[in-house]
């Protein structure tokens, strides 16, 4: 079975090699992917821009409309981040957020996994963005689930080392949307948000202890009604090689992570999409390989196979 992935190479093109980013993790993401064993399974796609009314879904006109007119405020280019913007920002901000919902509309019309080669930018408020965030891809894509779909019980599940705190203060009293984070309390965001469930791990925290706290999280919502979305935030920046991480998981213990949160979809037959999250990965090499794992383990997934023990 192939594995739809939505990517375009302005991901990377569309920050300026001179940002504090590791811009290219995305295109060599997707070379890892088109160049190793399981190369045959994945479908890439490339993305439409999203649309400006599913933006307002959740961000604020004003915002929406400072963004895409270039008034930002400087204060507020300087609190996302990604430094000095190109002229093709923009463009690359609607892509990289349509390739969220293009795979949410792709999983609830068709079931199984699909994933974006990008996105998870959980930092992104209402009105305002934050930590390499501009708008708030899974926030927009359960609103438009929830529009188009009917979805009426979705579940973010944040597995980034830094909590989600956009995310969660923009679905602080829907209902509908379920925002889980399991992250560092030692680290960005220092000022935390609320999400309906947070596992907190201390700085240095390893595999057991981070396999643990995710046992316990998917354990609780394995009590709960089946949600008709999941949004899986699948960030490796919890490896012990990474600059902005403070955790000290190792590649297996991701994948470990990996295997665990797709039994826990398939068992259930819940729709699943994959964004990417951070990896800062010194050196870059280690975040790419983990990024990798995430995406060819959702294949074995798809086809109800076990990835490891």
């Amino acid at each position: 079975m192939m594995l739809a992935l939505w990517h375009a190479p302005i991901y990377t093109e569309g920050i300026d090699p001179g940002a504090r980013f590791p811009r290219e993790r995305y295109r060599l993401v997707r070379q890892s992917l088109e160049t190793g064993a399981t190369r045959e399974r994945f479908a890439f796609r490339h993305p439409q821009p999203v649309a400006i009314e599913d933006l307002r879904l959740v961000h604020e006109s004003s915002y929406v409309d400072a963004f895409l007119h270039n008034t930002l405020p400087e204060e507020a280019m300087r609190r996302i981040g990604l430094r000095p913007w190109t002229g093709c920002m923009v463009e690359r901000t609607l892509v990289l957020t349509g390739g969220t919902v293009e795979a949410v509309h792709h999983v609830l019309e068709n079931g199984g996994i699909a994933g974006n080669v990008g996105g998870g930018t959980h930092h992104a408020y209402r009105d305002f963005g934050s930590g390499y965030c501009i708008f708030n891809d899974l926030a927009v894509a359960a609103a438009v689930a929830r529009r188009d779909h009917g979805v009426d019980r979705i579940l973010v599940l944040d597995l980034d080392v830094h909590q989600g705190d956009g995310t969660a203060a923009l679905f602080a009293s829907d209902a509908g949307v379920r925002t889980v984070s399991l992250h560092c309390g030692e680290n960005f965001p220092f000022r935390k948000m609320m999400s309906d469930h947070d596992e907190v791990l201390d700085a240095g925290s390893g595999d057991g202890t981070y396999l643990a706290a995710l046992d316990r999280v998917l354990e609780h919502e394995a009590e709960r009604d089946v949600p008709g979305l999941l949004l899986f935030q699948a960030g490796v920046d919890g490896l012990a090689t990474d600059r902005l991480g403070r955790l000290a998981l190792t590649r297996e213990g991701l994948r470990r992570r990996n295997e665990r949160v797709y039994r826990f979809a398939r068992e259930r037959g819940i729709p699943t999409v994959i964004t990417m999250g951070g990896g800062y990965g010194d050196p870059l090499e280690t975040s790419i390989a983990a990024h990798a794992d995430v995406f060819r383990q959702a294949v074995e997934a798809d086809e109800g196979e076990k990835t490891c023990a």
